[in-house]
């Protein structure tokens, strides 16, 4: 028999296991999930990342990953192991809330009309006939739309808990089970349609919320995926062998051609050539490395090929280490609770405590069970949280509509909420302030002739320099040359012949400072320096930011030099230099003295710091793992989007408080009537839809307002 596992001491080593349990809904999920696992024996310590649907448990090497599972799976949630599903998707279940929502739409529009012959005095063997007809499609109906709030009332009531949904199950049920006995016994009144339009609305709030979720998905997948997936492994006999990145291990010698990414991280053994960095550093200009620098895993060879001796692969490689810190930021971030989950943990109680003294107050007054039990039944119904349950992602989904129309995406609901909330925006430098492309500086030098032939020799290459060089010349209008022999020589540049003549684009011989490229026709060079510029709206932008109140600077993994001229001509505050970790922990102790920063970065070291701020927002021309651990995208070369989004976010912050004081003042009006038997369940339903549609159309002001915001 098994020793019992007993809990680690703080001074026992642990290992830690990460799941993706897709099944987390709301807020409370997450108290649920840590609580529940952190008395499990053999538990440590257990964190949830909301945003990426992850659990990250530190436990004793005893206790095993299925039964971990299991026991999540004893607190309600399904979950596997993070490997086996990285991005936490659950499809299936906004797949279900839409396939809800249409069966309880056709229900309803089906028993709404037939329940007008009923409303207009049909007689008593029609009026039985129609409620026997809504009945045929109402159980059905209510049986599979409603299984989403049934499921997870059943879940709640389980472990001894309570939610919004389980009010909702029990109207629903209630008003269903007593137009059933009114049918059966040829009453006046049954409420199916009112039971089938409450899930409608209901269903349409959920339906909007999860697509607005849905799209807020861990980058960590994406972001493993840049490294490479094998090298090419010297064997003793100076033969090669391809080995997978999983395989690879210290020791080994790698061969990395050109145009090949590094698949872990390694010292130059023997070679000289330039690696593209920005996916880690976030500097534009390639990397000159040698035989002893030290390169990592996600790196680029440019130029030509050489032999790295590995010193860390498959997870212990600086790409691994910022998935991590990734994975890590994106906890505090989820401990935010939405605005809407603040509500329902009031509401719940409120509304059965209302019903039951209802229900027991009429019965102690003397009315009948049927009597009491169909007033108890109106407050439910009319005290449903459709208004509630709209006034948040009816809002979030038009400001994110208006928003997109101008530029930018919002990924998360609750992302506007943050960004309501932000004091301070950090910015990273290279492909945020700045357009992350270097451009030619001056073209006036080259005549029409020499424009042309840089543009051939431009635009057959990958080169940054080239890249910008070949965008410049494009948006000038220049035709490019037709040349003969084009050849590129890694980690010189390009060479061709034009006319019979010598023409080449090539690095200076010599070293020069700042960016540069040589154009050679026929002997002669003609010296084209580059920059980065700076976005074309950037200090109008700021501006907008620093009238809203917002604090701005910079902190970027660039030099110094490049850094501190930005910084100048911005007048910001800067610090460079700065590596993933840097940036992190920079965030963390704004966070901690009490600021809520808003975080606007596009490379690959700016991943942890995107997860781990209040907030954050991406360039569209960002690295896929920057996009995923962003908020918000923002398309094009304008910087505006993101002052906009601000203004929206608080723009929505108020529209929304709107929403709940209008379903507030809603309730203290009907819910009185209700508890005096004022209020059939027909009539709490007509009563709550028309609560909803007032939430809905307050919301749809955002468009204009946004709009007028944008212009």
């Amino acid at each position: 028999m098994n020793a019992p596992l007993r809990r680690p001491e703080a001074a026992e080593p642990c290992i830690d296991s990460r799941f993706t349990v897709p099944g987390m809904r709301c807020a409370g999920c997450i108290g649920k999930v840590e609580r529940g696992l952190a008395q499990v024996p053999g538990v440590a310590a257990a964190r949830v990342n909301f945003s990426a649907k992850r659990v990250a448990v530190s436990h004793a090497p005893e206790l095993t990953g299925e039964a971990i599972i299991a026991e999540l799976r004893k607190l309600g949630f399904e979950a596997e192991r993070a490997a086996d599903n990285p991005l936490a998707r659950d499809d299936a279940e906004t797949r279900s809330l839409l396939r809800a929502l249409a069966v309880a739409g056709f229900g309803m529009m089906n028993i709404m009309l037939l329940s007008v012959s009923v409303w207009s005095g049909a007689d008593a063997p029609t009026r039985a006939l129609f409620h026997w007809l809504s009945a045929l499609i109402a159980v059905p109906v209510i049986a599979y739309a409603g299984r989403p709030f049934f499921a997870s009332a059943l879940m709640a009531l389980r472990h001894r808990r309570t939610n919004m949904d389980v009010p909702i199950s029990i109207g629903v049920v209630l008003a269903t089970v007593l137009s059933l006995y009114e049918t059966a016994t040829n009453g006046p009144h049954a409420y199916f349609d009112g039971a089938v339009m409450l899930l409608f609305f209901l269903l349409a709030g959920r339906a909007l919320d999860a697509m607005m979720r849905s799209r807020a998905r861990s980058g960590i997948a994406a972001l493993l995926g840049r490294m490479g997936r094998g090298a090419q492994i010297v064997q003793p006999d100076g033969a090669t062998r391809y080995v997978e990145a999983e395989r690879i291990v210290p020791g080994m010698v790698m061969l990395v051609a050109a145009g090949e990414a590094l698949a872990a991280d390694g010292t130059v053994l023997e070679g000289r050539t330039l690696v593209d960095a920005a996916m880690l550093t976030g500097e534009s200009a390639p990397r000159p490395v040698v035989a002893g620098d030290l390169v990592h895993a996600g790196m680029v060879n440019l130029g030509n090929p050489v032999r790295l001796t590995v010193v860390a692969a498959a997870r212990d490689t600086a790409l691994a280490d910022i998935a991590r810190l990734m994975d890590e930021a994106g906890q505090s971030r989820s401990r935010y609770v939405r605005i809407a989950d603040r509500a329902a943990r009031l509401y719940a109680p409120a509304v059965h405590s209302l019903a039951f003294l209802s229900f027991c107050g009429w019965l102690l007054a003397g009315a009948g069970l049927h009597q009491a039990l169909l007033i108890a039944v109106a407050v439910l119904i009319i005290t449903c949280p459709c208004a509630l349950g709209l006034a948040v992602p009816a809002a979030q989904v038009v400001a994110a509509g208006a928003l997109m129309k101008r530029g930018l995406l919002i990924k998360d609901g609750s992302a506007l909420e943050r960004l309501a909330e932000v004091d301070e925006v950090i910015f990273d430098k290279t492909g945020t302030l700045t357009l992350g492309e270097p451009r030619p500086v001056d073209l006036s030098g080259l005549g029409e002739e020499a424009r042309r032939i840089a543009l051939a020799l431009a635009q057959e290459s990958r080169h940054p320099l080239s890249r910008g060089l070949a965008r410049a010349l494009r948006e000038e209008g220049v035709e490019p040359a037709v040349l003969d022999g084009v050849e590129e020589t890694a980690g010189q540049g390009m060479s061709a012949r034009f006319q019979g003549r010598p023409v080449a684009l090539l690095r200076p011989e010599s070293e020069v400072a700042g960016l540069a490229a040589d154009l050679v026709i026929a002997g002669k060079a003609a010296r084209i320096a580059f920059a980065d510029p700076l976005r074309p709206d950037v200090q109008a932008a700021l501006a907008a930011l620093s009238g809203q109140g917002l604090a701005c600077s910079i902190a970027s993994g660039d030099r110094p030099e490049s850094v501190a001229a930005v910084a100048r001509e911005l007048h910001l505050f800067a610090a460079a230099g700065m590596h993933p970790a840097g940036k992190l922990a920079l965030l963390e102790r704004r966070k901690a003295s009490g600021h809520r920063p808003l975080m606007v970065g596009d490379g690959l070291n700016d991943g942890p710091a995107l997860a781990g701020a209040h907030v954050s927002i991406a360039p569209g021309s960002a690295s896929d793992v920057s996009q995923q651990a962003a908020d918000a995208v923002f398309v094009g070369e304008r910087l505006m989007p993101v002052a906009l989004a601000v203004r929206v976010a608080r723009r929505t912050m108020a529209i929304v408080r709107q929403n709940f004081t209008m379903a507030v003042l809603y309730n203290m009006l009907a819910v009185p009537l209700a508890i005096g038997g004022f209020v059939t369940p027909l009539v709490a339903a007509l009563a709550m839809s028309a609560s909803s549609l007032l939430v809905v159309g307050n919301s749809l002001r955002l468009a204009r307002s946004a709009g007028k915001e944008g212009a």
